[in-house]
């Protein structure tokens, strides 16, 4: 099978799967145009990827893919407020929360892309190519709306989440995986600028405690979402709660820890100091340093 095949089917079954989570967590989602808010807020989410898509083959350039991920976030989020009942402060705390989070990282991976030189390493093999661009394209929007769609199911739901305990608990959560990630970030952004660390790994600051802390974060970060969405779920929008889960699957098992780990291993695994620092700091939740 050719890696265009694959591109296509890749394509096919992201919005195949993004077309069944939309009509299961549907069901109590408000109408327009006879349409579940939530399904609109689905299509959105493909439909501003796949217009960045076009501007990206035509000039050969992956320039605005990160902002282009966070731009969806917010974009799409402002569409379930402005489609949904809007009666609880909860809605206003979420989309808060998606508008907070989308615009710093956002940013930093923009700031971060335009300091390599504008060019993104992971388009190399695909700047070129129509069809493996457009996988990578649908695949964000696949993973935005998995993403979000705990929160854009809630605000989007004829049983808002009222303000209570859950919106409370998951707001601290959201807090501290924020904070934990924002922190990993700039820790390790000072720790690449300084060139006598060139070529070196970070095991100093929030890096000592955990060997992702930022995917910790990021976790976390989501899970608490969840639990401030979680009282306006009734029947199939239980659905929704693939969100967390699916970040957790995505960053342990498939893009995130798996090819970093290898990428240390290959790069380090020799030094007695890195191999040391396997052995004491734990991959993904933080622990105080021995």
């Amino acid at each position: 099978m050719s890696r265009n095949t694959i591109a296509i089917l890749a394509s096919i079954i992201s919005a195949v799967v993004a077309a069944l989570v939309a009509w299961l967590v549907s069901a109590d989602s408000v109408e327009q145009a006879g349409v579940p808010a939530v399904v609109w807020c689905i299509l959105a989410a493909f439909g501003v990827n796949w217009l960045v898509f076009i501007h990206s083959l035509i000039n050969k350039t992956e320039k605005y893919f990160d902002l282009t991920g966070s731009l969806t976030y917010i974009s799409v989020t402002i569409l379930a407020l402005i489609l949904g009942p809007n009666n609880e402060a909860t809605s206003f705390i979420m989309a808060g929360l998606i508008f907070v989070w989308a615009g710093r990282l956002g940013s930093f991976l923009f700031k971060r892309i335009h300091g390599d030189g504008g060019v993104d390493s992971r388009f190399n093999r695909i700047r070129s190519d129509p069809m493996r661009l457009f996988e990578t394209w649908t695949l964000q929007a696949l993973w935005v709306s998995l993403t979000a769609l705990a929160a854009w199911t809630a605000i989007t739901s004829v049983d808002e989440a009222p303000f209570g305990v859950l919106t409370i608990v998951g707001l601290v959560v959201w807090i501290v995986g924020f904070a934990i990630e924002v922190r990993a970030d700039g820790e390790k952004t000072t720790f690449k600028k300084d060139p006598v660390n060139k070529g070196r790994f970070i095991s100093t600051g929030i890096w000592a405690w955990s060997r992702h802390p930022n995917y910790f974060g990021e976790i976390t970060l989501w899970v608490g979402m969840a639990l401030i969405a979680l009282p306006a779920f009734d029947g199939r929008e239980f659905v929704a709660l693939i969100s967390p889960l699916f970040v957790i699957l995505l960053l342990t098992k498939i893009s995130g820890l798996p090819a970093l780990e290898r990428r240390g291993v290959k790069r380090w695994g020799d030094e007695p100091a890195y191999q040391e620092y396997l052995k004491n700091v734990p991959v993904l939740i933080p622990r105080p340093p021995r």
